[in-house]
């Protein structure tokens, strides 16, 4: 039409469009997918089908050198259906691109371990209905807090690693008839491993309810006799200072307080301008004093063990989560936990080829 001009680019082929779900699971496309997908591939759908979703950015820290290699290996899987993706709205500036396990990825990872598609629990519309889900921010923010430990593995030169990684949804399965963490973990420092539960706050929950999450906790470490540790993580310092008040009220009256070791820190104490901060630098205050009747200082993530007297160190390469998880075989609708470090990246010229 004369009202609008046509551009040259607008001409020229169409680009492909994306596999249709049908063709996703189809036999000739999980052979092209065996061609091209990689190792770090393959662990990132087994980190998606884990953790639900992550974002853009967490995939960088976690597994990529840069944003413009994340992006172009995630087109590449969202083309292929191996990963779905939506942007959130927000009001002012724009959200980053979420992802979650795609029909395709599903059907790798199922094939992977010996299962079918509906063994892993997977449904495509449940898995971008968390687009949608009121604890998205939640979800997404108890993500940020491990994949920022993973970009400090990937980029420190100490030799301190997350070595394990479990999602709110593998901690129900295993403690939800006593207590239901944010998350597991275990941070492997220079000294010793420390592991603990993840309670991530974001300012929403009142400050009661969230010192009555430790009756749970203690009511586990009597009927596993192991204490571990729960960390407390929440937005401001303000808020820490409320929480811990509250907290130090329920932790006096619990039958052995020893046996719910308690530390908190916020997300203000970080400086966003340095390189790859995360909550392993010293921002961790705990909740009872080693050496009472003095202050307590602020503990990096690898020292925190040492802020209470008399904690076991965690059993075997797992701890607690080995035992839980004694069968590493993959069963319906339950595989092992990822690892949390991804795998070597496949070399370039290698990768050219794939495409």
């Amino acid at each position: 039409m004369i009202t609008t001009t046509t551009r040259q680019h607008t001409l020229r082929d169409h680009l492909p469009g994306r596999h249709t779900a049908r063709t996703a699971s189809s036999v000739e496309h999980q052979a092209m997918l065996a061609s091209r997908l990689t190792a770090r591939d393959k662990w990132l759908l087994a980190l998606l089908h884990e953790h639900r979703v992550l974002t853009s950015f967490q995939i960088q820290d976690a597994a990529f050198p840069s944003d413009r290699s994340a992006r172009q290996r995630l087109l590449d899987l969202h083309h292929w259906r191996a990963v779905s993706r939506f942007q959130p709205f927000r009001q002012l500036g724009s959200a980053p691109m979420h992802y979650v396990l795609g029909p395709a990825g599903a059907a790798v990872l199922a094939a992977e371990h010996g299962l079918e598609v509906k063994e892993l629990g997977y449904r495509h519309d449940r898995a971008m209905g968390i687009a949608h889900n009121q604890r998205l921010a939640h979800t997404v923010g108890v993500n940020d807090f491990f994949t920022s430990l993973i970009a400090r593995t990937r980029h420190s030169q100490a030799s301190d690693a997350l070595t394990a990684w479990w999602s709110e949804s593998r901690c129900a399965r295993h403690f939800g008839d006593l207590v239901i963490p944010d998350g597991y973990g275990r941070w492997h420092g220079t000294s010793r491993e420390v592991e603990w539960f993840l309670e991530f706050d974001t300012g929403t929950e009142s400050l009661t309810k969230v010192g009555r999450k430790l009756a749970g906790y203690a009511r586990l470490a009597e009927s596993t006799g192991i204490a571990t540790p729960v960390l407390m993580w929440l937005p401001t310092t303000r808020r820490e200072a409320g929480a811990r008040t509250a907290l130090a009220r329920v932790h006096a009256g619990l039958d052995d307080p020893n046996s719910v070791p308690v530390a908190t820190a916020a997300a203000d104490l970080l400086d966003p301008a340095t390189p790859h901060p995360s909550p392993a630098e010293a921002v961790w205050l705990p909740l009872t004093s080693a050496r009472p009747g003095r202050a307590s200082p602020r503990y990096s993530l690898a020292d925190l063990a040492n802020a209470w007297t008399g904690l076991a160190p965690p059993a075997g390469p797992g701890g607690e989560a080995t035992e839980a998880e004694a069968d590493d075989a993959a069963a319906p609708y339950r595989l092992p936990p990822p690892s949390p470090i991804p795998p070597r990246a496949t070399p370039n010229r290698v990768a050219r080829g794939e495409h």
